[in-house]
């Protein structure tokens, strides 16, 4: 979802505006799959991830709905985007202590497209 939206024609901000502070709340790091199997218990596809997040986060799982364009073995070395500092979420059985990035694919369906770095960076890092 966005975090704000143009209002349409007047390239005035709508009314979810933030600033700049409001943005530096929201900790967004980049971190390094290390785990990830099938999540088959999930109401709508999903697959379970650990993510490393370096020394200073440690390790946070999540669930994700990104099953159209990932296999569970496909993810493991694979640096993602995720949201850091919200409030870990019950999804079934399953603890989501992080929420990963993505985008939706544009073709009306279920298609999620990771975010991610497009070279290595340390695990940790924040988004600027």
């Amino acid at each position: 979802a966005a975090i704000f939206a143009r209002q349409s024609g007047s390239g005035t901000m709508a009314d979810g505006e933030i600033s700049f502070d409001d943005f530096l709340k929201v900790d967004i790091r980049v971190g390094t799959v290390s785990r990830a199997e099938p999540f088959p218990e999930a109401r709508k596809p999903a697959i379970k991830l650990w993510v490393d997040f370096g020394p200073e986060i440690g390790e946070r799982k999540t669930s994700a709905q990104i099953t159209k364009y990932y296999a569970p073995e496909d993810l493991v070395g694979r640096q993602v985007v995720a949201v850091v500092n919200f409030p870990a979420k019950q999804i079934g059985k399953f603890m989501s202590e992080c929420l990963v990035l993505g985008l939706d694919d544009g073709e009306g369906d279920t298609g999620i497209v990771l975010l991610g770095p497009d070279r290595a960076v340390p695990n940790g890092q924040r988004m600027h």
